[in-house]
């Protein structure tokens, strides 16, 4: 099975209309059992890369996930992700902001989070938030402490695209790797996953109110969507629009994309010196004593 990146990829410049974007594909898998052997597969292949990843030390791998509420966040990173060696991988969570963090620029909490070289960092939402939630419900923007000047919402968004293209571009030049997904779930599979929640006592803990007053909002969130991945899709930092009505799918789609940015990476094992072989032996005829 392959699955080609480029379907799903927003190319930088183009216009978005998520309308025309599907939520569901012809699955990749014919079985329960098939999935569950492909996604095997892909951890497995993941797990090796993330070996090399970390060894190579050349570049941070920067992993992030938005999407509307029960479109399958928490699950793609738990099943993708599930091989990877936790001293190599971080995975953040971005709710609403502190207080300290209203103090500062709204690009501040999430860059103290980034990865290290060597290290993949995934972030659970982002400060994507601040063109997507806040754009949605502009009133926030009154409790980010921000200069009179600043709160233009003609202009605002734009600068905040230009800022997060500037800080994304700065991360590319320097080593690390941007990979943005979108999990695109329709409204109607949302109704269904929300009455699933509450229909099972074990998934009660999941659901809240709000998450049907964000409901009502549906038409803004898809165009503020729809601005944002046209105004912030790079060749160095791209979005892909990832089918989310097929959890399964959606799993093999992310996994297959990780896979494909790591390996496009020119990472080779450190290579050892002639001094340090000599040494090694040397250390090695001493446990021979």
């Amino acid at each position: 099975m392959k699955t080609l990146s480029e379907d799903f990829r927003v190319q930088e410049g183009s216009e978005v209309r998520l309308g025309k974007w599907p939520t569901k594909v012809d699955p990749l898998y014919t079985s329960k059992e098939h999935y569950q052997e492909l996604l095997a597969a892909h951890v497995s292949r993941l797990s090796s890369l993330q070996q090399l990843f970390y060894a190579s030390n050349g570049h941070a791998l920067l992993l992030i996930f938005q999407a509307m509420d029960a479109a399958g966040k928490d699950g793609a990173i738990k099943h993708v992700m599930s091989g990877v060696n936790p001293q190599g991988c971080q995975v953040f969570s971005f709710k609403h902001p502190t207080p300290t963090e209203l103090e500062h620029d709204f690009l501040w909490r999430t860059t103290r989070d980034l990865p290290a070289r060597g290290q993949i960092g995934i972030f659970n939402r982002s400060y994507y938030e601040e063109v997507l939630i806040v754009r949605v419900h502009p009133d926030i923007l009154l409790a980010e402490g921000l200069a009179d000047a600043s709160l233009d919402r003609q202009t605002i968004w734009d600068e905040r695209y230009r800022s997060i293209v500037d800080l994304e571009r700065h991360l590319d030049h320097n080593g690390t790797r941007i990979v943005k997904f979108f999990l695109h779930l329709s409204k109607a599979e949302q109704r269904r996953r929300f009455l699933d929640r509450i229909d099972d006592p074990d998934k009660n803990w999941k659901f809240s109110e709000a998450d049907i007053e964000e409901r009502k909002f549906w038409r803004r969130y898809m165009k503020a969507y729809e601005q944002c991945l046209a105004a912030t899709s790079t060749r160095c930092a791209p979005w892909y629009v990832v089918p989310a009505d097929d959890k399964k799918n959606t799993r093999l789609i992310v996994s297959q994309i990780i896979l494909d940015a790591l390996e496009s990476l020119k990472m080779t094992y450190p290579k050892s010196t002639a001094s340090r072989r000599r040494e090694l032996q040397a250390i090695r005829r001493r446990l021979e004593v």
